[in-house]
């Protein structure tokens, strides 16, 4: 099947339109008529080549996939045509290991499939993302959209939704959880939805005194201005969790700090460059850092669940094809509040 796109020819490149070759529909796929196709940074850092090697050219990003069904192979149970389906940053894995068969299927011991810039798990066939009018993937990958969510904003909840909903669930988030919110940004603000929709005292933390309003309609109780000192003494001690999203240098000790005994600041921002930690910021209190990386299939689907039972949606700015690179160059500023979603009928 040929289906139009948009792609980066080589790295660095502006995108621009283009056609690929789609494989026909399996026994096991599910073919999309996409809808809406979100821009995570990470569509950035790999079209610009940042993240080290020289990527797979051409390229078409997006990992944040809103469709309705068009077509379904034989064996598929779970979807008919006309359904609405979504697809995130994965669109297969060996489901064979021991953490695919504990549905982690990102942390797949083969290494799973990426939506694009990857390959599927032939290691030979090119993966290509949401940027584009139709894909094919196949069912076990393919997730169920609540219909009465605004479909523009259900596309980032494929990538910042279960990036930010994962780390709250595997520690606990509950109510009267006291989190702390680091940076108001694409994930900073589903954070911030998400822990206080699941009953937490949510306080953002952020550089930016314009970022106070938003953080309390979003749903956070409390706001500190991180370029204030007296942030870090009125808040010391406080959390029970810090949610870190800000992938600019920043110092992990500072905000160690904000943690209560027994605390965790779960990293799912990404500096550039390494960030130096004393280990009497963790020994004291029996505090952790950890990591957190989206999350598995079940986990996304059950996140899609709870958005669309509390009619959770990403606050976006809809824009045609045609502006998806000034788009880059806008979230590379943090001019969007707070992400963009690209109409598809317009690739």
């Amino acid at each position: 099947m040929q289906t139009r796109v948009y792609a980066a020819a080589a790295a660095k490149a502006p995108l621009a339109p283009s056609t690929i070759e789609r494989r026909a529909v399996g026994p096991r796929d599910v073919e999309l008529d996409i809808l809406f196709s979100g821009i995570c940074h990470s569509d950035i850092h790999q079209v610009r080549a940042e993240w080290g090697g020289t990527g797979r050219f051409p390229m078409v990003p997006g990992h944040e996939i809103v469709g309705r069904v068009t077509a379904v192979g034989a064996e598929v149970t779970r979807f008919v045509a006309g359904d609405l389906a979504g697809i995130g940053c994965l669109v297969d894995s060996c489901r064979t290991c021991r953490q695919c068969g504990a549905d982690h299927e990102q942390m797949c011991e083969r290494g799973a499939a990426g939506t694009y810039n990857s390959t599927e798990m032939d290691r030979v066939t090119p993966t290509y993302g949401g940027y584009a009018q139709q894909i094919v993937v196949t069912e076990h990958f393919a997730l169920k959209v609540p219909s009465n969510l605004d479909l523009a904003g259900v596309a980032p909840l494929l990538c910042a939704g279960i990036t930010t909903y994962s780390p709250l669930r595997q520690w606990g988030c509950t109510t009267g959880t006291r989190v702390g919110v680091v940076g108001l940004g694409g994930l900073g603000h589903m954070a911030v939805k998400l822990a206080a929709a699941m009953g937490a005292e949510v306080t953002m933390l952020s550089t930016s005194e314009g970022k106070r309003a938003d953080s309390t309609r979003l749903g956070a109780t409390d706001f500190g201005l991180t370029t204030d000192p007296a942030t870090f003494k009125r808040l010391a001690g406080r959390f029970d969790l810090l949610i870190d999203t800000v992938s600019a240098q920043h110092d992990y000790g500072a905000y160690l700090r904000l943690l209560c005994p027994f605390g965790t600041m779960v990293c799912v921002g990404a500096p550039p460059e390494p960030s130096p930690l004393a280990a009497f910021a963790l020994i004291g209190g029996n505090k952790r850092i950890a990591g957190s990386m989206i999350g598995g299939i079940r986990e996304t689907q059950e996140m899609l669940d709870f958005c669309g039972a509390r009619n959770l949606t990403a606050d976006v700015e809809v824009i045609p094809a045609s502006k998806i690179d000034e788009a880059y160059d806008r979230t590379v500023k943090g001019d969007v509040r707070y992400r963009f979603s690209v109409d598809a009928s317009t690739f």
